[in-house]
């Protein structure tokens, strides 16, 4: 299982509304259709996860330039 990715402070508040948005949707009762939301959740989290990952890249990437300098 891949790590956790490193929320930003929009992502933390978008994942919260759009969870909201699915209780809320849950009290409607069962039949109601959540996979739309479900969806956003899950894009937003692949996106941070590629975001993490990019910025794990690029410092390393950055360490050695670094290093090669020296």
């Amino acid at each position: 299982m891949a790590k956790d990715p490193n929320f930003t402070a929009r992502e933390i508040a978008q994942i919260g509304w759009y969870t909201a948005r699915m209780a809320k949707r849950g009290i409607a009762g069962e039949n109601v259709h959540i996979g739309d939301l479900t969806r956003k959740v899950d894009r937003i989290i692949d996106t941070a996860r590629e975001r993490t990952e990019r910025e794990e890249r690029e410092a390393a990437e950055a360490k050695n330039a670094k290093r090669k300098r020296k």
